[in-house]
């Protein structure tokens, strides 16, 4: 395989992992949401709540967008005692949900908050949107397993920890990746790289699979490599497009029994398998004998929807580097596809998917 790895490495550092800048505005919108909350539930005199970050902000998995869309998720938790409805009886999800809405609408937003499925959204001018789930702890009254779980308001109170999830994505990128050191090792770069690619081209955006499927498919199908960024990338794209050749099923990391995907043949895991199956088919110039570094640079372009491989071209380049024949994990025996990506969005859907 054509030998880009400084260039990966360069792709990924400017264009993919988020500027100190951007992460300190974004942790900057959450902690005015934080201070708005807090002092809209004391006026209504409603029950305090705690937050505690979640998703790819706090698993630094968030890559840069154009568009400045970023989704930040803060949960808000409160006790179940707390939340209590206006005849003594438990707070349904739906009024928690309105109850935190109405406790960060300061009347100044553009676009007001809303309730939605899992969250209560709030919209920046900026592009950025800070996602609230709500969440009430509750104490087990099991006297074998005394202990504290969270439920998560969606269209019923169910099930959930947010924060299982970050630390699941931590503990396998430790022990997964071949890199030490860092706080963020190989696995989570890979990652970033493949989220990268999947919002690549705006018209994928309602289509492909969620940034929460792609961690999950990264962590079961990754393909460490201690030498080479390029070949890790590529070899983990290979691994996961068979993987959903085969089954396009994806399970919770940290749920059981809950899957991240909608039944046999889900759409977005389809559209993510088919737009991999495109860009490995892309990519194979890089195998050949005499693939030249602008070949591979203009390959590695095409995959990511940018200029920035072919820019860093120089007329030094290493013509004809050695490229290695054997690619762990490819398949033979499925084909690559040679289908052009779409131009239109497929089953466009609100909402979103937490922990």
């Amino acid at each position: 395989m054509h030998d880009c790895n400084d260039d990966i490495v360069a792709f990924q550092k400017e264009k993919v992992v988020l500027s100190t800048t951007e992460r300190t505005e974004m942790r900057n919108r959450r902690n005015a949401n934080r201070d708005r909350l807090k002092s809209g539930l004391k006026s209504a005199d409603e029950p305090t709540a705690k937050c505690k970050s979640q998703g790819s902000y706090a698993m630094w998995t968030m890559v840069q967008d154009t568009d400045k869309d970023y989704d930040i998720d803060d949960g808000v938790y409160f006790t179940k005692e707390s939340l209590v409805g206006p005849r003594g009886g438990d707070k349904t999800p739906t009024a928690a949900k309105a109850m935190v809405r109405d406790a960060v609408d300061s009347g100044t937003f553009k676009n007001p908050p809303e309730v939605r499925k899992n969250c209560v959204r709030v919209f920046y001018q900026e592009g950025y949107h800070v996602d609230l789930p709500v969440y009430r702890e509750v104490k087990s009254d099991d006297d074998d397993d005394k202990r504290t779980y969270s439920e998560l308001a969606s269209t019923e109170w169910k099930v959930s920890d947010p924060q299982s999830v970050t630390e699941w994505l931590r503990r396998e990128d430790r022990n997964q990746s071949p890199d030490s050191g860092d706080a963020v090792r190989q696995l989570r770069r890979i990652v970033r790289m493949l989220k990268s690619f999947a919002r690549s081209r705006k018209s994928w955006s309602d289509s492909i699979a969620s940034g929460f499927m792609i961690t999950a498919l990264v962590v079961e199908k990754y393909v460490a490599d201690e030498d080479r960024e390029d070949r890790a990338l590529y070899n983990t794209m290979v691994e996961i497009r068979n993987r959903l050749h085969s089954n396009l099923k994806i399970k919770h990391p940290t749920v059981t029994g809950e899957y991240l995907t909608k039944g046999e043949d889900d759409s977005r895991a389809r559209f993510l398998r088919e737009r991999l199956d495109w860009a490995i088919g892309k990519l194979e110039p890089l195998f050949r004998s005499a693939c030249t570094r602008d070949e591979a640079l203009d390959a590695w372009d095409t995959v990511f929807a940018t200029t920035f491989f072919s820019e860093r071209s120089s007329d030094d380049d290493s013509d004809g580097q050695a490229c290695d024949r054997h690619v762990p994990g490819a398949s033979a025996s499925i084909p690559f596809a040679r289908r052009p990506y779409p131009t239109k969005p497929v089953d466009k859907r609100g909402g979103g998917r937490y922990g």
